[in-house]
């Protein structure tokens, strides 16, 4: 499972089509997005409720607490709502601690209001749980002792037994139309492989239907190969405060065009240990070695290729990890890591001629760095792979120590951290 973020645009639209499918209940939610050269006039055309009703106005930018900061403009018309967000797009704010600017934004109609509820579901290992209370809304934290929980384990339904507990103080009125509420939206849950769906606040508009006042959600991007349909065109932005490097975007572009997997993620510029793993489990499993043995700090990156790359592929992908492996040499000596476990299918050798070519043409960049490349590798022509980088290092005169299956998998880890650990102590060498 890997839980990634989507913008509250994206979680009501996908809500209320698909609570419409799945159960029939027809949700007044109305959205329009507005990003940086998004034409206001055009929006409107599209979209003409927001000439004939009042607006909310709010950063749609994975950060909460917006009202909190002075983010949210409400009862707007649409001439003010268009003010609002030209007066505060691209504006640098510091949400506890994290600085980025504010690139997108949300625009609904205005339900006034008295009650706010608190719905929370998420995936837990064996299961789901379910929270609910109703003193939802920005201080929901200070009132958590009011939120009720009920586990759900997979395959059971949220019948009217199960939610009991969840509304067992709500007024009798209430309670029919809130269960079949909250059963209709697990069931959009489940459906479209979520694992988080907050509300909080959702509330009741004026005919007592249920509308979502904010809303946030996670998709487990793993499920795509069913759910992608369903989604349609739903964007995973990254993170608030967090631009991807050139190299960074170099190698999403090349991730998006091949059938294989190749991930790169800049987490210390200046880090002097670096790695280039293939496989998944075993990438997370040598980023946890280093930090373990107390160099997190000198990590510079995390890096994944799986799925058989092509010769091609990896070239691109190794010239673009040693750009940002040697930019900026400190003669404090750097290591990276050629890891992996032992391959089932893929050609260790062929995979490796793209990283060879990638070495030739970076020699000078990884001289300067002074740079060691630990390599250990296991699998189909492994020892003609481990061969040829046994000969690049000596044609080139490089430092590259080679290992086989033979040696643990993450050994090379303290060998790269004994590496730079002598500049350390005795200079440069």
């Amino acid at each position: 499972m890997a839980r990634k973020k989507i913008r509250e645009y994206d979680s009501k639209r996908l809500l209320k089509a698909h609570i419409a499918r799945l159960a029939g209940l027809q949700l007044p939610i109305a959205v329009a997005q507005v990003k940086e050269g998004t034409s206001f006039s055009e929006l409107v055309s599209a979209n003409p409720w927001m000439t004939q009703t009042k607006l909310v106005v709010k950063p749609d930018c994975l950060f909460g607490k917006r009202g909190k900061h002075d983010l949210v403009g409400l009862n707007l018309d649409a001439s003010e709502a268009q003010q609002f967000i030209a007066t505060r797009m691209g504006r640098v704010v510091d949400m506890d601690g994290t600085v980025g600017a504010i690139t997108c934004f949300i625009v609904e109609p205005f339900v006034a209001h008295q009650e706010e509820y608190y719905i929370n579901i998420q995936s837990e290992r064996l299961g789901y749980t379910i929270s609910f209370s109703e003193q939802g809304g920005m201080d929901i934290e200070e009132n958590w002792d009011k939120v009720r929980t009920i586990s759900l384990p997979t395959g059971a339904e949220p019948d009217s037994a199960r939610l009991a507990p969840l509304l067992s103080t709500l007024p009798l009125e209430l309670r029919p139309d809130m269960e079949q509420f909250i059963a209709a939206t697990f069931a959009v849950y489940l459906d479209l492989d979520w694992t988080l769906l907050e509300m909080n606040p959702f509330t009741l508009d004026p005919s007592g239907k249920p509308f979502p006042l904010d809303m946030r959600g996670e998709l487990d991007d793993t499920a795509a190969f069913r759910s992608a349909k369903k989604w349609g065109d739903v964007e995973f932005p990254l993170p608030f405060g967090r631009t991807l490097t050139p190299q960074e975007a170099h190698i999403h572009s090349l991730d998006e065009s091949t059938g294989a997997s190749l991930k790169l993620s800049i987490l210390n510029p200046k880090g002097r240990i670096w790695t280039m793993v293939a496989g998944g489990g075993a990438s997370v499993i040598y980023a946890d070695t280093v930090g373990d043995l107390g160099y997190a700090e000198e990590l510079g990156n995390y890096a994944e290729y799986s799925g058989g790359p092509n010769s091609a592929e990896t070239y691109h992908y190794a010239r673009t990890l040693l750009d940002a492996a040697t930019a900026n040499p400190d003669g404090r000596g750097r290591a990276l890591i050629v890891g992996g476990g032992i391959a089932n299918f893929t050609d260790v050798a062929a995979t490796f001629k793209g990283i060879i070519q990638a070495f030739r043409e970076r020699q000078e960049a990884i001289r300067a760095a002074k740079m060691k490349i630990f390599v250990r590798r296991g699998g189909p022509n492994y020892l003609a792979g481990l061969e040829m980088m046994r000969r690049l290092g000596d044609e080139l005169g490089i430092q590259i120590e080679v290992h086989g299956p033979e040696a643990s998998m993450t050994g090379i880890c303290q060998q790269a951290i004994d590496h730079i650990k002598q500049y350390d102590t005795n200079g440069q060498h």
